[in-house]
């Protein structure tokens, strides 16, 4: 990656409308980074709202919906790498890492001067966010799950397998905010427009 102009980091956040999600499968409905990252952060927000109001706990929720924004920014470099390739083997994993470092830091290059701290602090995964990763981490896990659903009250069969296998990660994730969710709005995304 060589130098580009010191101000393109917005530039290339809006570049993420032109990657592709689930490139190995056959869509029904095309999903881009854009959007998924806007559907990651609204469901990541909802769990640390739920978990404010319902549980007690104390998530920044509007941290929560930025960190959310900007999950996937990195990946205007790397491309929507399918996941069973990424982590293929421990060399892969160590490699697509360091590939994710230097887009940080070219990204964050793209910025000036005085404001790199917060966009760095914001790609970067930082001291004290973990619990507000672990949500994001969820959300992200979850709109993969209502993809899949999407993709199956379409009559895509590609999506079966899919469909069990994120929705078996999605079960493993302990998180009652996540179970909340499921149990009061999971089942929507399975209706209609006339049913809902």
């Amino acid at each position: 990656m060589e130098k580009t102009n010191a101000n393109g980091f917005f530039a290339m956040f809006f570049r993420q409308k032109y990657i592709n999600r689930w490139g190995l499968m056959r869509n029904m409905v095309d999903e881009n980074l854009s959007t998924h990252a806007s559907e990651v952060a609204c469901i990541a927000h909802a769990l640390a709202v739920i978990g404010n109001t319902v549980y007690g706990k104390n998530y920044d929720e509007n941290r929560v919906a930025v960190l959310s924004l900007y999950h996937d920014t990195l990946e205007v470099y790397t491309g929507d790498m399918p996941t069973p390739v990424k982590y293929a083997t421990p060399e892969l994993r160590s490699c697509y890492s360091a590939l994710e470092k230097k887009a940080v830091d070219h990204l964050v290059e793209q910025l000036p001067e005085e404001l790199r701290g917060t966009y760095q602090a914001i790609l970067e995964p930082k001291y004290g966010d973990e619990k507000l990763y672990k949500l994001v981490k969820a959300a992200d896990k979850l709109c993969a799950y209502i993809k899949c659903i999407d993709e199956e009250r379409c009559g895509n069969t590609d999506f079966a397998n899919a469909k069990a296998a994120t929705q078996k990660a999605v079960d493993a994730i302990e998180l009652e905010e996540l179970d909340y969710f499921k149990k009061h709005f999971l089942p929507s995304f399975s209706l209609t427009l006339d049913e809902l």
